[in-house]
């Protein structure tokens, strides 16, 4: 991360406590007649800088403030979260900070750019699964796309890279977009890998349209709704004043609801089967039920190559991607295969397959499905 230095700050903006020199233009974003008394570092980030600010509002109430600021990729970095936690906020006031504004810093070299919203008292406990995962559901049903389509209308990032959230009304065509560009921010961060790359081009030409095709095929479909976009235990807290989860730091966009919790299956994620639980009790699987934890497992992977990515170097990330999507790749063989082979057990005459299903095999009810996929799970 690029070093900021700022000019003349405390020249402009005189008897400023703390150790966070503040820009002019963050001060203008203030309610007017607002004092600022001090502004000092506060929390870690691995691509941006951040502040507590200390104020005293015209009608002398003491209120603190969150400022985040970057530099590189800020301008686009700043924007988006502030579009994320607005449209959020929008929805449910409760659930994030409320967002005051972004912008450029006056005095800054290089060009630095800001995040304004209020600074909220957090637990340092993992949120209650009952009460979190409730309020993630009512996003989701709520936060209803402006167009019916899948994406978003500003560019949002996950950790420092553009998501490309050009609306599309396909989800499947979106999703193969969306993780092929971490693909290919994976290969030129950590280098190209000829199996890896074969893998990942068999699971995009044959595992992406046998999982997510058959959620608008037969008489199915799904409604694009509001996810966080980057939701683990690092984005999540309590609220200690109101005891109300919170998230911060999204990354939005209008997608599957399930795409969330792609986040989740990390290993590493803290969100764990109490949280699946209690989610899809709020939140029953999409149909086709019985491919809910393939759908699960495919999603993770984009968050999968984010990590990897934005952490190169790191050859046994990579490791278990490859071998997360030859599971996958393993389980949906190309179409044409299946075929074949089907057609050489004895197909008909007439080009027909013959029906192979019986009571062990027949495809399970919905609520003996969703059953089946909650103790997988949470089991």
């Amino acid at each position: 991360m690029n070093k900021v230095t700022l000019s003349s700050v405390k020249d402009v903006i005189p008897d400023i406590g703390g150790n966070f020199q503040l820009d002019p233009n963050v001060i203008a974003k203030f309610p007017e007649g607002t004092k600022v008394l001090r502004a000092s570092s506060y929390g870690t980030s691995l691509w941006t800088r951040s502040a507590r600010v200390t104020t005293i509002l015209p009608d002398g109430e003491k209120k603190d403030y969150f400022l985040k600021c970057a530099a590189e990729g800020g301008a686009v970095m700043m924007e988006g979260e502030f579009n994320s936690i607005t449209t959020i906020y929008n929805l449910i006031p409760s659930f994030v900070p409320k967002p005051l504004a972004w912008g450029k810093f006056k005095l800054a070299s290089p060009d630095t750019y800001f995040f304004l919203c209020d600074l909220v008292e957090m637990s340092t406990d993992m949120p209650d699964p009952v009460k979190f995962c409730a309020r993630v559901a009512e996003l989701h049903r709520k936060g209803v796309s402006p167009t019916g389509k899948f994406g978003f209308h500003i560019t949002t990032v996950h950790g420092k890279t553009e998501q490309p959230v050009e609306w599309d009304d396909n989800w499947t065509r979106y999703f193969t977009r969306l993780i092929s560009h971490f693909f290919a921010r994976d290969l030129l961060s950590n280098g190209r890998w000829p199996e890896y790359e074969t893998a990942f081009k068999r699971l995009v030409e044959d595992v992406i349209p046998q999982v997510l095709d058959p959620l608008n095929s037969g008489g199915r479909s799904i409604r694009p709704s509001l996810v966080h976009g980057n939701l683990w235990e690092g984005n999540a807290t309590t609220d200690l004043v109101t005891g109300e989860p919170m998230v911060f730091d999204a990354a939005v966009m209008y997608a599957h609801n399930e795409y969330e919790l792609g986040m989740w299956r990390r290993e590493i994620i803290r969100f764990g089967k109490p949280y699946f639980k209690q989610y899809l009790r709020n939140m029953p699987p999409s149909e086709p039920v019985e491919q809910w934890d393939d759908r699960n497992a495919l999603y993770s992977l984009k968050f999968k190559l984010s990590y990897c990515l934005h952490r190169p170097g790191l050859p046994l990330v990579r490791e278990a991607i490859l071998a997360d999507i030859m599971q996958l790749v393993d389980k949906y063989p190309p179409k044409i295969s299946i075929e074949s082979k089907l057609e050489s057990s004895g197909a008909n005459e007439d080009g027909k397959l013959p029906s192979v299903i019986t009571t062990e095999n027949e495809v399970p009810t919905a609520e003996l499905a969703q059953l089946k996929v909650s103790e997988t799970v949470v089991s």
